[in-house]
């Protein structure tokens, strides 16, 4: 039987011994434990792979007293408005805290087995992170059990599907946001109320579905299951679920649709047949993005807190990072309605 190397110290095995472990040098093992990116994959691999068989711990590169801890931010993509305002809330919180934030775009470095080949993953290990914010719509199991096994404090941002028993996130009050909405339309006047929704297996847009079917009850207003669409937050599958609804046989006069970006894509299907927003068709969104303003006519919905969502979520890293467990795994912030020039009485009402 063949015995690898162990630990040299009581405290643990060397970096000699990493090296010797992988087959490279010591100073090929100490770039690949401080980050740097003159490394072969290949070499990269085996080296993190002797370092996690190994138990090697990795010293701090800088003096913790002098110098701010780190944390990542990982953002679905660093173009749309909503990172934006994710950004701003985690930064604003990160200065009052004296954190340094390194930021990074995820949507497709983070998927799949990425983390296992040493590649995006294994970055906020070796630059010396101490805790990782998501603003993903959700992680791999994978990827869960590799923060798990590193011991890497992190926290969710608004996730999409429901994370695991234990996961620590921040959200909306995506049900009581459903409700606000549809009785706002209620409230004009309208019983025929269509919704656009995300995917329908997602958590976040089955909340908001069933605030919409509660407030549809407590009206005494009927539940039509073809005024039900799904669009996957996507804003052309919008535009096609907008056209459905109004080939309907009775169509809807109002439509409350689970995203700004969808309900964009409903004004476009409203254009396309000559119909005017709100005189023909009332429109609500959800999530108060800028586009929201800029929309002609400016978008009612209902405003999803993200720069405060996002600052709640670092604070309660930071005292994960310290060694604390939040009360409760899942932290929720409250919605309202924002009233623009989209909704208004149904048409002869």
């Amino acid at each position: 039987m063949v015995r690898t190397a162990r630990a040299s110290t009581a405290a643990g095995p060397t970096l000699a011994v990493v090296a010797r472990e992988a087959g490279v040098s010591v100073p090929t093992a100490s770039k690949v434990v401080n980050g740097r990116e003159d490394v072969a994959p290949e070499t990269r691999r085996r080296v993190s792979e002797a370092l996690d068989r190994l138990g090697y711990v990795r010293r701090p590169r800088f003096d913790a007293v002098r110098r701010p801890r780190m944390v990542d931010l990982v953002v679905h993509s660093l173009t749309d408005s909503g990172s934006g305002a994710v950004l701003h809330g985690v930064e604003e919180a990160a200065y009052d805290a004296g954190l340094e934030v390194v930021v990074s775009a995820g949507l497709e470095r983070a998927r799949g087995g990425a983390a296992e080949r040493g590649g995006w993953l294994e970055k906020l290990r070796t630059r010396g992170s101490s805790g990782v914010l998501f603003d993903l719509a959700e992680l791999t199991g994978a990827q869960y059990a590799w923060l798990a096994r590193h011991r890497v404090p992190f926290v969710l941002i608004d996730p999409v599907a429901e994370p695991p028993a234990g996961v620590v996130s921040v959200g909306a009050a995506n049900w009581q946001g459903g409700v606000t909405a549809t009785e706002h339309l209620l409230g004009l006047g309208h019983e025929r109320i269509a919704v656009i929704a995300g995917d329908p297996g997602a958590a976040v847009s089955g909340t908001r579905v069933a605030g919409y079917r509660s407030a549809l009850a407590a009206a005494g207003v009927a539940h039509r299951a073809e005024y039900v669409r799904h669009a996957g937050f996507d804003r052309a599958a919008a535009r096609l679920r907008m056209r459905e609804l109004l080939a309907l046989p009775v169509p809807p006069t109002a439509v409350f649709v689970c995203s700004d970006a969808m309900a964009l894509g409903a004004y476009e299907a409203l254009a396309e047949r000559g119909l005017r927003v709100p005189e023909d068709v009332s429109v609500v969104g959800f999530d108060d993005l800028p586009e929201a303003r800029w929309a002609t006519p400016a978008l009612t919905t209902v405003r999803r807190p993200l720069a405060e969502m996002s600052a709640t979520a670092l604070r309660l890293l930071l005292r994960m990072m310290d060694g604390a467990r939040p009360e409760s795994t899942r932290t929720e912030l409250s919605t309202r309605l924002v009233r623009r020039a989209s909704s208004a009485a149904p048409a002869g009402g």
